[in-house]
């Protein structure tokens, strides 16, 4: 069955219905308050300057692979597509020999 997208919305509620009723059932967009539902993850939200000394991260760090190098300039990690020269320090990456 084919859906005429371009035809008027039939509804069941009261097209008599007053603003001040609809402007209840809508949220107030420009208040402070958030529903539930609008937020993300507010268990996880955390003021600037808070105190996360008892927070521990568990973080991997691995080494270098065969096919990268560390740039002495900007000493980032790179693959060797990335190598412009070895300098004086050690290799250079394209993007700080430009």
């Amino acid at each position: 069955m084919a859906t005429d997208y371009d035809a008027p919305r039939k509804s069941e509620d009261d097209p008599s219905e007053s603003i001040e009723a609809l402007k209840e059932r809508v949220p107030d967009k420009l208040s402070g308050t958030t529903g539930d539902e609008d937020s993300d993850n507010p268990s996880s939200f955390d003021l600037p300057g808070a105190d996360l000394s008892d927070l521990e991260l568990d973080v991997v760090v691995l080494p270098a692979q065969q096919d990268e190098f560390t740039c002495m300039n900007c000493f980032l990690v790179k693959h060797q597509s990335q190598l412009d020269h070895d300098g004086p320090d050690g290799p250079i990456c394209k993007e700080c020999a430009a």
